[in-house]
């Protein structure tokens, strides 16, 4: 009983202090941010339109040009308007491509800096790449075979060249998470692809390595044309458990350089 009246006591005075807790002042720019934020949700400064200038806000929210252009560098950095020398700051059409592309950078220091987190990526890939084949396979249409038949083509044509026929392998994927018909489905496999990119090990260490991803993207496809959920999911698998090798972090890539 004592040790539940020493835990209440103590819980009550966090919440006082929490309570006359002084409120931190915002900053001149946040005040500016937050005004801008809230005229760009409400539509007033729609998609390739420009915001007042720098002189008019700075008017309008009587503030000096430092708080002004603060607020702008923080929409520019959220991806929400670009900023051209001379000319007035002009909004951005968001989609979730755009917004995906915003955590990039962030994404790739991350993955450059953690030891696990290139594991963590590859695991993330399987299990969402495995989703979209499901996904490609039951809903595909005729005119989604053709393009997805176009993409295989297309890798099979750059056999012979190392660095396109990479390029044309992550298009394969790309095309099978287009079939979703989702954009942030689309947008999340063309980042997880674009951060792998940096991790490949040069095709042209092992010869002979690309006719077998060529041939497991082959059996993807059949059975995607197929509309075999359970086959595609089982090529998939097997064909990223062993693509995944292929991705080392940059101090086992130099180690076994040197």
């Amino acid at each position: 009983m004592r040790s539940q009246a020493k835990k209440a006591a103590h819980h009550e005075l966090s919440v006082v202090s929490d309570l006359v807790a002084p409120i931190q002042r915002r900053k001149l720019y946040q005040e500016v941010l937050e005004r801008l934020l809230v005229r760009i949700r409400a539509g007033e400064f729609p998609p390739g339109g420009q915001l007042p200038s720098e002189r008019q806000l700075m008017q309008a929210y009587v503030v000096g040009r430092p708080a002004v252009r603060e607020a702008l560098f923080t929409l520019q950095r959220m991806g929400l308007i670009t900023i051209t020398h001379g000319d007035r700051a002009r909004i951005v059409a968001v989609t979730a491509d755009t917004a995906i592309r915003q955590v990039s950078e962030m994404a790739r220091f991350l993955l450059e800096t953690s030891p696990d987190s290139l594991d963590h990526l590859k695991s993330a890939r399987l299990f969402f790449e495995v989703g979209m084949v499901r996904i490609a396979a039951q809903k595909a249409t005729a005119a989604d075979i053709e393009r997805l038949r176009a993409a295989l083509d297309e890798h099979r044509a750059a056999l012979k060249n190392g660095s396109v026929f990479l390029e044309k392998d992550m298009a394969f994927h790309r095309a099978i998470a287009d079939i979703s018909g989702n954009p942030i489905f689309e947008a999340v496999s063309r980042a997880m692809l674009e951060w792998l990119e940096r991790f490949h090990e040069g095709l042209v260490r092992a010869p002979g390595r690309e006719p077998v991803g060529l041939a497991e993207h082959t059996r993807i496809f059949n059975c995607i044309a197929k509309h075999d959920a359970d086959g595609a999911a089982r090529a998939m698998t097997a064909h990223l458990t062993r693509a995944n090798k292929l991705y080392i972090p940059f101090e086992r890539r130099d180690a076994a350089e040197h």
